[in-house]
């Protein structure tokens, strides 16, 4: 799966825009209006950076899972954030219920104002 259909399949959920706060080849993926934007994916040319877990205990099964290919995210991994390499090992279904998760987990930790009209609908449907 490249960079390009993982950024559509995010944009497509519920509140979803890209935001490039720091001058990068590929955007980050928020929900959530303005500065109470929550990012949910990290877009990169070979991998994506999502929420894998609540708790980095659960967000390691990935690293169980798929050796060298799911590792625990620089300076935000102990939150339970994964990098997920976009290559070939990890299917492309997994990736993208790796997405779901990430974007369900962050959307439920915002206020109740601020999340999306229909997410919860189009989280418990992917």
């Amino acid at each position: 799966m490249d960079v390009t259909e993982l950024q559509a399949y995010c944009l497509a959920k519920p509140g979803a825009w890209p935001d490039n706060p720091w001058d990068h080849d590929h955007p980050v993926i928020k929900v959530g209006a303005g500065e109470r934007g929550k990012i949910f994916a990290f877009l990169g040319a070979e991998s994506i950076g999502i929420k894998a877990a609540a708790a980095r205990d659960v967000a390691d099964e990935w690293l169980d899972r798929f050796p060298g290919d799911a590792t625990v995210m620089a300076y935000i991994g102990r939150s339970g954030w994964n990098s997920l390499s976009t290559l070939g090992a990890i299917p492309d279904e997994d990736l993208l219920d790796a997405v779901d998760e990430s974007y369900r987990l962050v959307v439920s930790k915002l206020p109740v104002k601020h999340r999306p009209e229909g997410w919860d609908r189009q989280a418990s449907t992917d």
